[in-house]
């Protein structure tokens, strides 16, 4: 299974517009950091989790072939902004997007045109599915677990992946469903900054916690603002198989 990191950035990306921070002004390309967003591709699936205003930009570079899904945490702009880019990609077909029900509603509301009997020329081709927490279901014979974890005090979903776990805007997880991300190789999963708690997102103490608590052997940040620092301090503080992960950063998971 080859992952790509293809936004490691918070709702206003890194730099922040109007930021002259040492971060934002930062001539370290793994300190420009788009929206969040991986893609997962195995021998018979390719999994675009989250569709955010830069998905465009994040899948310009990469071979222009079939998404077999896109999986949706949760309906905040900054990860579901980017779906109308996907029109592209009706050349192969409908994208398939599995999400949760509250998700599916609100695409529904925002983009009335993608949906009917009469489409507007030339929109994305959308087939929503409903998924659960706990339900897992399978694409091109991939098995993905939908996992809730809890964004301050909205659910959202993650997902598991076989041996690979992909968690963003997590705040905290219930104990009835650690079990399903218990034993996981490769965690990616958000932690805003070092300090300053946030009410919705976990700081990098929580996430490296939290991969220890599922045993993950390797553990990657994503998620992050500027606050973090730049990226080379940032990873310095970091302690044995704990990474932050940047842009553009592919990782091989057995």
């Amino acid at each position: 299974m080859k992952v790509t990191i293809l936004g490691t950035g918070t709702s206003a990306g890194v730099p922040v517009i109007g930021c002259h921070c040492e971060v934002c002004a930062s001539d370290d390309p793994r300190d420009r950091r788009m929206r969040c967003a991986a893609l997962v591709e195995t021998s018979s699936a390719r999994l675009l989790i989250d569709c955010g205003p830069d998905i465009r930009q994040q899948l310009m570079p990469l071979e222009f072939r079939p998404i077999d899904a896109v999986l949706l945490t949760h309906v905040h702009y900054d990860h579901v902004g980017g779906i109308d880019d996907l029109r592209p990609f009706a050349v192969f077909g409908a994208t398939h997007i599995y999400c949760d029900a509250k998700t599916a509603r609100q695409i529904r509301a925002v983009m009335p045109y993608c949906f009917g009997d009469r489409l507007y020329p030339n929109v994305p081709i959308i087939k929503l599915h409903v998924i659960e927490p706990g339900k897992p279901f399978c694409v091109g014979g991939v098995e993905i677990m939908p996992v809730e974890v809890m964004h301050g005090a909205m659910p959202i979903l993650a997902f598991r992946i076989g041996g690979f776990a992909y968690v963003t805007d997590m705040k905290s997880i219930a104990p009835d469903q650690l079990p399903r991300l218990k034993g996981v190789d490769t965690l990616v999963v958000n932690a805003l900054r070092f300090d300053r708690p946030h009410h919705s997102h976990q700081l990098v103490d929580d996430a490296v916690a939290f991969g220890r608590e599922i045993g993950a052997r390797r553990v990657l940040i994503t998620h992050v603002c500027h606050h973090i620092g730049r990226h080379e301090e940032a990873q310095s503080r970091l302690t044995e198989g704990v990474e932050l992960a940047y842009d553009g950063q592919t990782i091989d998971v057995v």
